[in-house]
C-alpha cells in the first residue's frame, strides 16, 4: 500500500520542480511576481522560480520594434497631405519594469505624440518644403518622443518620414507642372541643336565657296598659262599674237560645240550657234585687235608730240 502512495508523491515532486524551471530566450526579459507583487527580472538562459508562489507576469521583447503611423494634416498653402512616420523603438534593458508596469499601451502613446508633433510642424510649411524638410520633421518627432518615452523605459532609436502623399488632384497638378518644365527644357535643347546645325552648315558652305573660288582661280591661272604657251608656239611659226589669239578662240569655240554634241542630257545653250558663227567671231576679233592697235599707235604719237614740245 505504501508503494502505491509513493509513486504519486514522486510524480507530484517531479511536476512541481519542473514547473519551477523555465527558459528565457535571447533578447527577451521575463518579469517574475510573488503573490502578485513584482519580484525580479530574468534574462536569457535557464531560470528558476518558486512553484505555486511565483509566476511569470510577462515576457518583454528587447528587440528593436517599428511602429508605422499615418497622419493626415494640412500644409501652409492649404493642401491636405498624408505622412507616414515610422518610429523605431526598443525597451531599455535596465527599465523593463517601467516599460511593463508604467505604460499599458505603448503603441497608442507613441501614436499620440507623433500626431501632436506632425500636426504642429507641417502646417508651418508649404507642400514643397514638406518634401524638402521631411528629415526636419522626423528629427522633431524623435526629440519629442525621446523626452516623453524615456520615462516609461523606451528608447527611440530613429524616426523616419517614409511617405508623403498629397491629395490626388494636387499630385496631378504637380505632375503637369513637372511635365511642362521638362518639355520647356527639351524645346530649349532642340532649339540650341538646330541653331548649332545652322551655324555649322553656314560655316561648311562658306568653306565650300572659298575652296570653290580657289579652284576656279587656279583653273583660270592654268588656262592663262596654257594660252600664253600656245601663243608663244604660234609666234615661232610666223603667226603674230593677234592671229594666234583669234585662232585659239575659234578652236575653243569648236571644241565646246564638240563637247556639247557628246552629251545627251545637257541643258547648255551656246549662242550664237550658226555655221558662220566661227568665221564671224574670228572677223570680229581681228577687227577689234586692228582697231585696238590703231588706237594704241595714235596715243603713242600724241604722247611723243607732247614730249617734243
Amino acid at each position: 500500500m505504501g508503494n502505491y502512495l509513493l509513486i504519486p508523491l514522486i510524480l507530484f515532486i517531479i511536476i512541481t520542480i519542473g514547473s519551477g524551471i523555465f527558459i528565457v530566450k535571447q533578447q527577451t526579459a521575463v518579469l517574475i511576481e510573488t503573490f502578485g507583487k513584482f519580484t525580479s527580472v530574468r534574462h536569457s538562459g535557464i531560470q528558476f522560480k518558486i512553484p505555486f508562489v511565483q509566476r511569470i507576469a510577462a515576457r518583454v521583447g528587447l528587440k528593436i520594434q517599428q511602429l508605422d503611423v499615418i497622419v493626415e494634416t494640412k500644409t501652409l498653402d492649404d493642401v491636405f497631405v498624408k505622412l507616414k512616420v515610422s518610429v523605431q523603438y526598443v525597451v531599455i534593458k535596465e527599465k523593463v519594469y517601467e516599460a511593463f508596469y508604467k505604460l499599458e499601451y505603448p503603441h497608442d502613446q507613441i501614436t499620440s505624440y507623433v500626431f501632436d508633433v506632425v500636426r504642429a510642424e507641417v502646417p508651418k510649411m508649404k507642400l514643397d518644403d514638406v518634401f524638402v524638410k521631411k528629415d526636419d520633421i522626423a528629427i522633431a518627432v524623435k526629440a519629442e518622443l525621446q523626452d516623453a518615452m524615456i520615462t516609461y523605459g523606451y528608447d527611440i532609436i530613429k524616426t523616419l518620414v517614409t511617405d508623403i502623399d498629397p491629395d490626388a488632384q494636387v499630385k496631378a497638378a504637380m505632375n503637369r507642372i513637372n511635365a511642362s518644365e521638362r518639355e520647356k527644357i527639351a524645346a530649349q535643347f532642340e532649339g540650341d541643336a538646330a541653331r548649332i546645325l545652322i551655324v555649322e552648315k553656314a560655316k561648311a558652305e562658306a568653306e565650300s565657296k572659298r575652296l570653290q573660288g580657289q579652284g576656279i582661280a587656279d583653273q583660270r591661272r592654268e588656262i592663262a598659262r596654257g594660252l600664253e604657251e600656245s601663243v608663244e608656239v604660234l609666234n615661232k611659226v610666223g603667226i603674230n599674237s593677234q592671229e594666234a589669239s583669234a585662232l585659239i578662240v575659234v578652236t575653243q569655240h569648236y571644241d565646246t560645240l564638240q563637247s556639247i554634241g557628246e552629251e545627251t542630257n545637257t541643258n547648255l545653250i551656246l549662242l550664237p550657234n550658226s555655221p558662220q558663227a566661227g568665221s564671224d567671231m574670228l572677223n570680229n576679233m581681228v577687227a577689234s585687235f586692228t582697231a585696238s592697235n590703231m588706237i594704241g599707235e595714235e596715243m603713242k604719237k600724241k604722247i611723243n608730240t607732247k614730249k617734243e614740245k
